[in-house]
């Protein structure tokens, strides 16, 4: 039987998939425009994931885990800083010195943020969170993405 993940697999996938593209970014030679279209396509995914957590998964860490108001304003704080990096490198051509400097910030931001929640906030939603609950959020966020992205 293939088991679909629940919600915080889904995020977890998100995680993977924002971590390659950084890695893809930060292997491109400085001032190679795919760094440019790497970095739109990271500001999709991380836009896309971060409104999905704020939406679907903060608001049940805030309600059902202890001190989980504390861990979703750590996670809305790095929100909000990874959205500044990202918009400022969108407004740079990839050989522009701010470029390196921005997507340094950026990676240790990123990584830090996607380590404090895989090991602190997933585990306590885990635990405070029926699996069948995570499961059906999972099943709501995979249509409502795939709602999104059907074609007009």
């Amino acid at each position: 039987m293939n088991r679909r993940p629940d919600i915080l697999g889904e995020f977890t996938a998100d995680h993977r998939a924002a971590v390659e593209l950084l890695d893809r970014i930060e292997a491109a030679p400085s001032g190679d425009p795919e760094r440019g279209e790497l970095v739109s396509r990271l500001t999709d995914l991380l836009f896309t994931h971060c409104a999905d957590e704020e939406e679907h998964l903060f608001p049940l860490v805030q309600h059902d885990v202890p001190d989980g108001g504390a861990l979703v304003f750590d996670s809305i704080h790095d929100h909000l800083a990874i959205g500044q990096y990202l918009s400022d490198l969108q407004g740079l051509a990839p050989g522009d010195p701010a470029f390196d400097t921005l997507l340094g910030g950026l990676a240790e931001t990123l990584r830090r943020h996607l380590r404090g929640e895989e090991r602190q906030l997933f585990p306590a939603a885990r635990k405070a969170l029926p699996a069948a609950a995570r499961a059906a959020l999972g099943e709501r966020l995979r249509a409502e993405r795939a709602e999104f992205d059907a074609p007009d």
